[in-house]
């Protein structure tokens, strides 16, 4: 019988427990099918802000997400704990241990409603806060519900870690701000990990009533609520007495929100480069580039309208990019601000020209003192110039480099081949581009080609590396391309070259110039005044600079040595200095100074003093010591070693058909290039002059083919403008003895080509003592010296 009723009384329970079992599934089922149909609205990617940082982590850059919204990556780790005490302190006690609802705060605060008929504390978790964020609710009963559910779900989903994170990035603290790291930088001009206690309290509450309790808008009510926290803090025994009395102290100064617009191109290219990414950084040093932008700014402020520059300032160990502007002003409109000249492609003018002179090294074609000829020469029909018009002569090439000549540079551009300088430059880095179906060819050197600030800067950092140029780098992450553009040694040779260029202004041994780093430096100017480049190279840096027009329309009268140089100078000056920086390198083993002479551009023969006509100091790659070049032009007298048999009674050089027998002897003589012997003193042209030919020896053939005379000109010649004449001496001249091109040069400047006895005409209104030279492409020339009077 007893039996029977514990039977009966077990069946309903059973029953019951099956029940809410079932009921539970049913529960867990409806649950997990709401979740999937409604999931929680977790941020996407594409709904972030980004955030270019600095090295150190400083905001250069902030890009707003779709909706306007300046937010920056922040976590648990990466605020101050002080911030982290005073938000779950004030905030949430129980964050850790409930699960995204605390049923206690919510009793009480609902108690305290019903007793005062209004809300004294809030009842809301901070996971409830985070749900409220990602979606928001009406203020009605099911609103309050439907925030309670999200909550529960984003517990299901994240972790507390996850949850904490995403209320530090989307909090509201006024305006477009959200997030503790974005109102940190914003309002206090530092990250949230160096928060003082007063600024964690302030920026605790602040989410709370961001509109009313905005500090650079109501200072005082933002100055009582964050004291209100405080005292929480200290009621809780959070912070002692002693620490809230300090922090109370502290006033309540904000600035006005402004986001961070520093580095601001680079930082578009980071943000195209790696889309979706909350927070990039990059190797920009910012107090340098905070002070760079604004010296560009000042500098360059009183250039023509429409007139941009851009600076790159590299490490040279690293590669990284330390100050990266790539306008005079990004906002600046009317200068086309937002162009972003360090990636542009724009005519290069006579930068290039360091690394010829290196490949030319490695090649063994010369040594820094190489005889080089700055005259008019013709190149398959292309007539280069200089810069100012005029020409030097014969120059060594240390000089021609530094001078930065244009016609030995194309004279040793056509030796390497343009072809093969194109295409060593493309392989360490510094790609060229040409006009469509266009070929390298000798006007690259001149600037006839297009190249990039970065690239430039690159190759030029070779100088101090070792030759080897590298790609800059602006991440962390970014790969380094070091690659070899020239070897050690023509980079050490190179490299002195440059550095012994004097600053302009200063000369060599100038005062105050011993403490200053040494500077491999080097101009450009593109045709037309559209570019002007300065790009120097310390032990530990290197610094380029570009100022033109980003459309490319002319800029009359700006060039590299006057517009971009001094700002580079200035640049240079003011980075970190260490000892050793203005002393020179060491050669390395392979480079050796020697001894040469002009014209041979070889090493003195004890035996043959007459073939040494200047002795000068070179420095050579490998032991190698090359001749002076050959000339072209099989008509003219190749530059080297010329031997001949004099007779020796009376010194009269003697051919192969001579009438009579003679005591002969054997001699030589070194020859100087044909173009060069208008600029040589007369002692070198009397020394390379071959002597007469015997009377009764038949000719050799080895005299001068042509004889240069100038009609219209006599010399010593003294002239004087007609009276009421509006114009100058006007002369009508031509050269006689030619059927070959001539080139005029007054006073080394040309000022007209001829050919054969053609006749041109020209005042000349420069007044003073004058030299007019006739040089004809055989070699041959004549000069006229004349006055024009006041």
């Amino acid at each position: 019988m007893k039996k029977s009723r514990f039977h009966s009384f077990l069946t309903p329970l059973h029953s019951f427990l099956a029940f809410l079992r079932w009921s539970a599934v049913a529960l867990l089922l409806t649950l997990l099918a709401l979740d999937f149909a409604f999931p929680p609205p977790l941020p996407k990617a594409r709904d972030t802000s980004t955030l270019v940082v600095a090295r150190d982590g400083t905001p250069l850059r902030a890009f707003a997400d779709r909706d306007g919204v300046w937010r920056y990556p922040a976590t648990p780790e990466s605020v101050s704990p002080l911030y982290l005490q005073a938000l779950l302190s004030y905030e949430d006690r129980w964050f850790w241990r409930h699960p995204g609802v605390n049923p206690w705060a919510l009793l009480r605060a609902g108690g305290q409603w019903l007793r005062g008929g209004r809300i004294v504390s809030g009842g809301s978790t901070l996971t409830m806060q985070v749900a409220r964020l990602l979606d928001p609710h009406s203020r009605t009963p099911w609103g309050k519900a439907k925030q309670l559910l999200r909550a529960l779900q984003l517990e299901a989903h994240l972790s507390k870690a996850e949850i904490l994170t995403l209320y530090l990035q989307r909090a509201p603290f006024g305006g477009t701000i959200e997030g503790v790291e974005a109102a940190s930088w914003a309002y206090l001009g530092k990250p949230a990990a160096r928060l003082s206690q007063a600024e964690a309290a302030l920026l605790a509450v602040l989410p709370q009533s961001p509109s009313r309790l905005r500090p650079d808008r109501h200072p005082q009510a933002a100055q009582r609520a964050r004291d209100k926290v405080l005292g929480r803090m200290q009621a809780l025994g959070v912070w002692s007495a002693e620490e809230v009395a300090d922090a109370r102290i502290e006033p309540v100064v904000a600035r006005s929100l402004q986001s961070p617009m520093s580095a601001a191109l680079l930082a578009e290219r980071l943000r195209r480069d790696q889309p979706g990414q909350a927070r990039i950084e990059s190797t920009i040093a910012p107090g340098l580039q905070r002070t760079l932008e604004e010296r560009v700014a000042a500098y360059f402020s009183q250039l023509p309208e429409r007139t941009s520059a851009a600076l790159l300032v590299v490490d040279n160990a690293s590669m990284e990019a330390l100050a990266y502007v790539g306008s005079v002003s990004f906002g600046d409109k009317a200068r086309l601000g937002h162009v972003d000249m360090v990636q542009a492609w724009r005519s290069p003018g006579s930068t290039l020209k360091p690394f010829l002179y290196a490949l030319a090294l490695d090649d063994g074609l010369i040594h820094s003192e190489s005889l080089l000829i700055d005259a008019p020469q013709s190149f398959g029909g292309y007539r280069p110039g200089n810069f100012d018009a005029a020409f030097n002569g014969p120059v060594g090439a240390a000089t021609a480099l530094r001078l930065s000549l244009n016609v030995p540079a194309v004279d040793l551009l056509e030796r390497v081949g343009p072809a093969r300088f194109s295409a060593r430059l493309a392989n360490s880095g510094v790609e060229l581009k040409y006009p469509r179906g266009a070929s390298p060819n000798l006007a690259l050197i001149l600037g006839g080609t297009g190249a990039r600030l970065e690239d430039l800067v690159g190759a030029f950092a070779a100088l101090n590396r070792q030759g080897l140029s590298g790609r800059v780098r602006y991440t962390p992450a970014d790969a380094g391309a070091d690659r070899r553009l020239m070897s050690a040694g023509a980079a050490w040779i190179t490299r002195d070259i440059l550095e012994s260029n004097p600053r302009p202004g200063y000369g060599t041994g100038t005062f105050d110039t011993g403490s200053r780093p040494r500077v491999a430096w080097k101009t450009g100017t593109s045709y037309g005044f559209r570019d002007a480049w300065a790009i120097g190279s310390t032990r530990r840096y290197t610094v380029g600079v570009w100022v033109g027009r980003p459309d490319g329309t002319p800029l009359p009268g700006q060039y590299g040595a006057v517009t971009a140089l001094p700002l580079m100078f200035e640049v240079i000056d003011s980075l970190p200095r260490a000892r050793g920086d203005s002393v020179p390198h060491p050669p390395p083993a392979n480079v050796a100074e020697t001894e040469i002479c002009w014209p041979l551009g070889l090493p003195p023969e004890p035996g043959a003093p007459q073939l040494c006509q200047r002795r000068m100091k070179a420095w050579t790659l490998d032991g190698v010591v090359p001749p002076t070049f050959a000339e072209r032009d099989a008509r003219l007298w190749s530059a080297g070693r010329l031997r001949f048999d004099v007779d020796t009674a009376t010194g009269l050089r003697l051919s192969a058909d001579c009438a009579r027998p003679h005591q002969a002897r054997s001699t030589e003589i070194a020859r100087w290039p044909a173009l060069a012997s208008p600029w040589l003193p007369a002692q070198h042209r009397l020394a390379s002059r071959l002597p007469a030919l015997s009377p009764d020896c038949a000719a050799d053939g080895r005299e001068a083919a042509e004889e240069l005379r100038i009609e219209g000109l006599n010399d010593n010649a003294r002239l004087a403008r007609a009276p009421g004449s509006a114009h100058g001496v006007r002369l009508q001249l031509r050269a006689l003895g030619t059927d070959s091109r001539v080139q005029w040069l007054l006073d080394g400047r040309w000022i007209a080509e001829t050919r054969g006895a053609q006749a041109f005409q020209r005042d000349f209104a420069e007044t003073g003592e004058h030299q007019l030279t006739a040089l004809a492409d055989s070699g041959a020339w004549t000069r006229v010296r004349f006055a024009v009077l006041r």
